[in-house]
């Protein structure tokens, strides 16, 4: 795919098994990169020293790290990047969180947190970057929901709640933004292979499988080949879109 001469994207929550994998089908494909984490900042290095090998001799790669449901911290983590690589071309609301439990039992801290780490941060940094991309008449924007965001699932309310939200909150955007020449889009991920999946136990793993036509889980890769679509030229007349990557689930 032909793309912009070293556009530069934002992941958010690089240091998970999709972010890693975005972070490298982006490198490889000439982006400069902007890899964010919460916290565990030892875990990005490691990534980023992962990616070296991959990335040409003008291409750069920074590491930001913040709580992006934190206004005050969204704003220094978008200052970073354009004070290190420029304006951002090319923005990935990866990160979010978990805290799985029946209704019956979530507690008010349980649905809060989940809604502030997957939704809000969502919110505040397409508010942070959007001026820019307006201002350049181009941009896109790649929200990473979920299957559960359309479908719901049981022990997630709160996480479907989020990830729905996101679908609602992309495609509104999407409309605003859009004679901008600024695309907006989801990729709502099933059962992908990642750490989160591997805990579960074989009894767990048959049940979900038997729900997904194509067999088995998906790869971390197949997201973010997806995320490289979404991102490049020609993606340019898709917008307000939710692609499933979910094996036909």
């Amino acid at each position: 795919m032909e793309e912009l001469e070293r556009s530069v994207v934002l992941i958010t929550g690089a240091s998970g098994g999709i972010g890693s994998a975005m972070a490298e089908v982006f490198a490889r494909s000439g982006y400069n990169l902007a890899l964010h984490c919460h916290s565990n900042k030892e875990r990005l290095l490691d990534l980023v020293n992962s990616l070296l090998p991959l990335l040409k001799e003008d291409q750069e790669v920074i590491t930001v790290c913040g709580d992006l449901s934190c206004e005050e911290e969204v704003d220094q983590v978008l200052a970073q990047v354009k004070d290190k690589l420029g304006d951002i071309d090319v923005l990935i609301n990866n990160a979010g969180i978990t805290r799985d439990k029946l209704l019956m039992s979530m507690k008010t801290e349980d649905f809060d947190s989940v809604i502030a780490s997957n939704l809000r941060s969502v919110y505040l940094t397409c508010h942070g970057v959007i001026r820019s991309m307006l201002k350049k008449r181009h941009g896109r924007i790649i929200n990473i929901s979920s299957v559960v965001g359309v479908n719901g699932n049981p022990g997630q309310a709160n996480y479907a709640a989020s990830k729905a939200g996101i679908i609602g909150f992309s495609k509104s955007l999407a409309k605003e933004v859009a004679s901008r020449g600024i695309t907006v889009n989801c990729i709502a991920p099933g059962m992908i292979e990642t750490k989160m999946t591997e805990v579960l136990t074989d009894k767990a793993k048959e049940a979900i499988l038997s729900r997904i036509p194509m067999g088995r889980m998906g790869q971390p890769r197949e997201v973010a080949e997806a995320a490289l679509f979404l991102a490049s030229r020609a993606a340019g007349y898709i917008t307000a879109a939710v692609i499933p990557v979910d094996g036909g689930m």
